[in-house]
């Protein structure tokens, strides 16, 4: 018998990088994870017990922006369908006594059936995709979302603010390290200013890194680019180098002197967190990360003006703000054991 189980949505790897810093803080608890793609991989590395169970459909980025909303809602659907069914069959092996979910709403379903105590750790409490008719398909995608959310024990939000009935605020979430900033620059060799552009677990991000390499090459800035170009996109030979997948991205963003991403809240958090300059530009028509962006002050078009904030932001002064989310969501999902 499992403890508790972590269902980790595979959309990125922001949602597993929270569950990590989360689980560390809970080594006494027996714990099984069910992820997929790069998510899934990460887990492993830090050395969970995971199993890669889901392949969620892919979004349709063309020069940074979404497309086909509406063919990637009944994508969804299908898939969601599909994890219900590999939730229950999880469920019933492990007959945990917490289940707690990542933004994978179909496995709060299986669990509040059989009656088992659900946590759920979120960002978004409704989605913001559709445009038209589609709309219609999300409006009562919403609605389902929000009686799930009702049902749940506890709803861990990693953001700052007011509690409110289920619902607890705990700050933000990151992953934490032991080594000074001078250790992780001499760890990852990096001897001048240092910009690392990365794009997290998906190759949705392609758009980016070409952009800054094309930057780069027509700036005479001091400073080394870094590619962290993740598990999934695969990339020609560039002048520059590529650390390709990175399970430590915390510690690489804290060694750097700016960083360059899209616009993901764990990446966001993590350079507030060590105090690293950053530029995030969102996907065009993802409300979510244009959400993230704009509270950091930044929205797509600054992707045409990235040589201009590279010179702006890699002299800016670190401003380090310490989260303790990870700690008080563990004591949480603690009491629920």
């Amino acid at each position: 018998m499992t403890e508790v189980v972590f269902f980790t949505s595979p959309i990125g790897l922001g949602h597993a990088t929270r569950d990590i810093a989360v689980s560390q803080y809970l080594e006494s608890i027996s714990k099984k994870f069910v992820s997929g793609a790069g998510a899934h991989r990460l887990l492993c590395e830090y050395g969970f017990d995971s199993d890669n169970l889901y392949n969620p459909p892919p979004f349709q980025i063309k020069d940074g922006k979404l497309h086909s909303p509406l063919k990637w809602f009944f994508g969804y659907l299908s898939y969601y369908k599909e994890c219900k069914k590999i939730a229950s069959q999880v469920i019933e092996n492990e007959r945990p006594r917490l289940v707690v979910s990542d933004e994978d709403f179909a496995s709060l379903v299986i669990a509040q059936k059989q009656k088992i105590k659900t946590i759920l750790v979120t960002d978004i409490l409704e989605t913001k995709f559709a445009k038209g008719m589609s709309s219609i398909i999300e409006k009562k995608m919403n609605q389902s979302m929000k009686s799930i959310i009702q049902k749940c024990d506890l709803v861990i939000i990693p953001e700052n603010g007011q509690d409110d009935s289920n619902i607890v605020r705990v700050g933000p979430i990151v992953r934490d390290t032991t080594e000074s900033r001078e250790q992780l620059r001499k760890k990852y060799s990096f001897g001048r200013k240092t910009v690392v552009v990365s794009i997290g677990g998906t190759d949705l991000g392609k758009f980016l890194i070409e952009k800054a390499i094309e930057v780069f090459k027509k700036s005479n800035l001091d400073a080394e680019l870094v590619i962290v170009s993740g598990p999934l996109l695969q990339m020609e030979s560039t002048p520059y180098r590529n650390l390709g997948f990175a399970s430590s991205l915390h510690e690489i963003i804290f060694a750097a002197d700016l960083v360059i991403s899209l616009a993901g809240k764990s990446t966001i958090d993590e350079s507030r967190h060590y105090g690293t300059p950053g530029i995030f530009i969102p996907i065009k028509g993802h409300f979510e990360q244009e959400a993230n962006a704009k509270d950091a002050g930044y929205s797509f078009d600054d992707i045409f003006r990235l040589k201009e904030l590279i010179a702006e932001k890699i002299n800016e002064k670190r401003v380090p703000e310490p989260f303790h989310g990870a700690k008080t969501a563990a004591e949480l999902i603690r009491k629920f054991v």
